[in-house]
């Protein structure tokens, strides 16, 4: 059978994105209605801003699905030292931007970035470019695993500090996914599990705060109006909507009883708006992205469209099913965004981005003709 290279995008995956980010402005215009009145005096801010960059992510994506990936590989070095920049001047008095107790964003004339959603795709597109150009070098340990690890652990230093501990979790899973998809051998990467894992340990015990939230996971109704009160008006809000769902709109935990409905916890009002069909059917839509994502990657022309879609995929993978556990109550309470879904400017235009590259692999891939 003669393989062919294809010129079109990958339909499937763009119809999937296009559904998955239309669900999230309905969806969070649904959670936040209440809490921009009372905020705001407008209902419709959050649905406003989230449609605005919805709209603007699109242009995004469709310029990057036009443009070769493989020219971006020549960026990644400048690429890092941006992030790294970026990370750093989130500390700076008078440029970051200090919400809810982290210094994670910056405040850039009317946007609001936060610098550690650049830095992931960073990470993601210096490691497919640098690793592609080793070839067999990654299955040795001081060439292949080292530099990376020392890489992440720069990035995941920094965003610590800000505090930001779910986004140094991602960091390591996708660092880790990336290199065993490489080809790196895999006693190679538990070598770096023994230093990781009691040092990850250290800082959530030595962290009261994330502490608590270890232990409220254990019982969360021991505390039900303090450390264990999210987790438990999730699974309200989950249990409530049984099949079917309340209807869109009519959520009744919105009414604050969980705090910043349109962020971390969205998928819990879904769950109660739309039912176990409707949260069914936001995870086989993830699913079909993942799906066809990992499609791409296998029949990529080249190791550095591999690697990079590998990345991609992986990121968005590795965040929803932190974001569903955490809805579910299968892990601690973590504040990671549901990727298209979840309010925020910067997160949705960056995973867009990421989709843009991804749909431009697509048009690359070898397909077997007949």
């Amino acid at each position: 059978m003669p393989v062919k290279k294809s010129n079109n995008m990958d339909f499937t995956l763009l119809i999937t994105i296009l559904i998955l980010l239309a669900l999230g402005v309905a969806m969070v215009f649904s959670a936040s209605s209440i809490s921009s009145q009372l905020k705001f005096q407008d209902k419709y801010y959050f649905l406003k801003s989230q449609g605005s960059y919805a709209i603007l992510s699109i242009v995004v994506m469709l310029v990057l699905s036009r443009v070769n990936y493989k020219i971006l590989g020549k960026f990644a070095p400048l690429m890092i030292v941006i992030s790294i920049v970026l990370l750093l001047l989130v500390f700076v008095p008078g440029i970051g931007l200090r919400l809810n107790g982290a210094l994670r964003w910056i405040k850039i004339g009317p946007m609001t970035v936060q610098p550690s959603e650049i830095a992931k795709f960073a990470m993601i597109l210096f490691m497919a470019k640098s690793i592609s150009n080793k070839k067999d070098k990654i299955r040795t340990f001081t060439q292949g695993v080292v530099p990376y690890i020392l890489l992440m652990g720069i990035f995941c230093f920094l965003i610590i500090l800000e505090p930001n501990k779910s986004m140094a979790i991602i960091f390591v899973l996708i660092t880790f996914t990336v290199l065993f998809s490489a080809g790196a051998k895999i006693w190679h990467l538990l070598v770096w599990g023994l230093p990781i894992i009691p040092a990850a340990g250290y800082i959530f015990i030595m962290d009261k705060y994330s502490l608590n939230r270890i232990t409220s996971y254990m019982d969360p109704w021991a505390d039900p109006l303090n450390t264990g009160y999210q987790a438990i008006q999730s699974l309200l809000a989950l249990g409530s909507g049984g099949i079917f769902g309340l209807g869109l709109g009519n959520s009744r935990q919105k009414f604050f009883y969980i705090p910043e409905p349109q962020n971390d916890f969205i998928f819990s009002i879904i769950g109660e708006e739309l039912g176990f069909i409707g949260t069914f059917t936001i995870i086989v839509l993830f699913l079909l992205l993942i799906w066809r994502g990992i499609r791409i990657a296998i029949h990529a022309p080249d190791s550095f469209g591999c690697l990079l879609a590998t990345g991609i995929v992986a990121m968005v993978g590795i965040q929803v099913i932190l974001n569903i556990a955490v809805a579910t109550v299968s892990i601690p309470t973590t504040g990671v965004s549901l990727p298209f879904i979840s309010s925020g400017g910067t997160s949705l235009l960056f995973v867009m981005a990421n989709m843009g590259i991804l749909l431009n692999i697509s048009k690359h891939i070898k397909t077997i003709g007949s």
